[in-house]
C-alpha cells in the first residue's frame, strides 16, 4: 500500500445551510491543496449502489459530485475520473437514471464502471477472499477520493468512506450483482478491513445532506442533516461519521481493527477537528434522523471507549 498523501488525521465538518459552497469550504478546512496538484490522475469513487434517487440517501447527490469535480479542476489535474461499481443494479442503469451521465458530459471528465476490466490483481489478508481482481484504474490513480452518503448498514454497521471503496471496486462481472459470489459477504467486516489495509484513500468526503438511518445501504430512512464531513485519514473520517450516528469505533469491527493495526486514527481526542464542533454535529444528525438531540459526547469529548 502506498502511503496516503497526508498522514495527519485532519477532519473538517461544515453545515451546508451556513455555507455558500460547502464542498470548497470543507476541503479547504483539511488543506486539500496539500494533496491535489497539476498533472495528477484524480479518481473519485462515488457511491452509486442502486438506482434510487439521491433524496432517498442511497447514492451520492449529483450536485455535490459536480462541486467536487469543479474544485479539483482548479488544481489542473491531467485526468479526473469518476468511478463507481454498483452492487444493487447495473452501474450504467444507476448512472443514467439518477443523472450522473449529464454531469460527466457537461464537466468533460471520465467515467469508469468498476464492475468491468481491464483488471489488476489485489492481494488481501482475508482468509475467505485472499485476492480479487479490480479495475486497473487502481494503478493509474495519483489521488484517491471516496465520496459517499453517511449511512447505516444492516450488515457492515455503517456505510462510509472505506466501505464505499471496499464494495465498489470488486467487479460485479466476477462477484455478481449483488456482489455475493466468492465470499465477500461471508465475513464482510474482514473483507472491508482487508481492503482498507491495502487501498490508499487520500480524501474522504461524507455527505449528511442525503444520508440514511436504519436498514441501509438502500432501504433505510432518508436523513437530511446538511452536514458535510471531509478528512485526510480514512479511518478517522469514518470514525467521526460513525460517531454522529451513535457508534463508537469498537461498534464497527473493521474500523476498530484498522485502528488497532495502525492504518489510521479512531480516537477523536487525537484528531485535528475543524469547523462545526463534534457535539453540535452529533446533535444535528440525530435531530434530523430522530427528532431529538442525542450525542455520545454530550458536554465534553469522550475517549475512544466513550469514557
Amino acid at each position: 500500500m502506498r502511503k496516503r498523501k497526508v498522514k495527519d488525521a485532519i477532519i473538517g465538518i461544515v453545515n451546508a445551510k451556513r455555507s455558500e459552497n460547502c464542498i470548497k469550504e470543507v476541503l479547504d478546512l483539511i488543506h486539500a491543496d496539500k494533496i491535489l496538484g497539476p498533472y495528477q490522475t484524480v479518481v473519485i469513487t462515488a457511491n452509486m449502489v442502486d438506482n434510487k434517487s439521491a433524496d432517498s440517501g442511497t447514492v451520492v447527490h449529483p450536485d455535490l459530485l459536480r462541486k467536487i469535480i469543479r474544485y479539483i479542476k482548479d488544481f489542473k489535474p491531467a485526468r479526473i475520473v469518476v468511478a463507481a461499481g454498483s452492487g444493487g443494479a447495473p452501474t450504467k442503469r444507476v448512472f443514467d437514471e439518477i443523472g450522473f451521465n449529464e454531469i460527466i458530459a457537461e464537466e468533460g471528465v471520465e467515467f469508469v464502471d468498476l464492475n468491468f476490466g481491464p483488471y489488476t490483481e489485489l492481494q488481501l489478508s482475508s482468509k475467505i477472499v485472499p485476492s480479487t481482481k479490480i479495475n486497473k484504474l487502481f494503478d493509474e490513480a495519483d489521488v484517491h477520493i471516496t465520496f459517499t452518503p453517511i449511512k447505516m448498514h444492516k450488515e457492515a454497521t455503517v456505510s462510509l468512506g472505506i466501505k464505499n471503496i471496499a464494495l465498489s471496486w470488486p467487479p460485479a462481472e466476477i462477484h455478481g450483482t449483488p456482489k455475493l459470489q466468492h465470499g465477500i459477504h461471508e465475513d464482510l467486516h474482514e473483507f472491508i478491513y482487508a481492503m482498507g489495509e491495502v487501498f490508499p484513500i487520500d480524501i474522504t468526503i461524507l455527505s449528511g445532506m442525503n444520508g440514511m438511518y436504519g436498514t441501509g445501504p438502500s432501504d433505510g430512512k432518508a436523513v437530511h442533516s446538511d452536514l458535510i464531513i471531509a478528512g485526510t485519514d480514512p479511518v478517522a473520517t469514518d470514525a467521526v461519521g460513525a460517531r454522529i450516528m451513535g457508534f463508537l469505533p469498537q461498534a464497527v469491527q473493521y474500523l476498530f481493527r484498522l485502528y488497532r493495526r495502525g492504518i489510521g486514527e479512531a480516537d477523536v481526542k487525537r484528531m485535528d477537528m475543524r469547523g462545526v464542533p463534534l457535539i453540535e454535529a452529533e446533535e444535528t444528525f440525530s435531530m434530523a434522523a430522530l427528532g431529538e438531540k442525542i450525542a455520545i459526547d454530550k458536554s465534553s469529548i469522550l475517549s475512544i471507549h466513550g469514557q
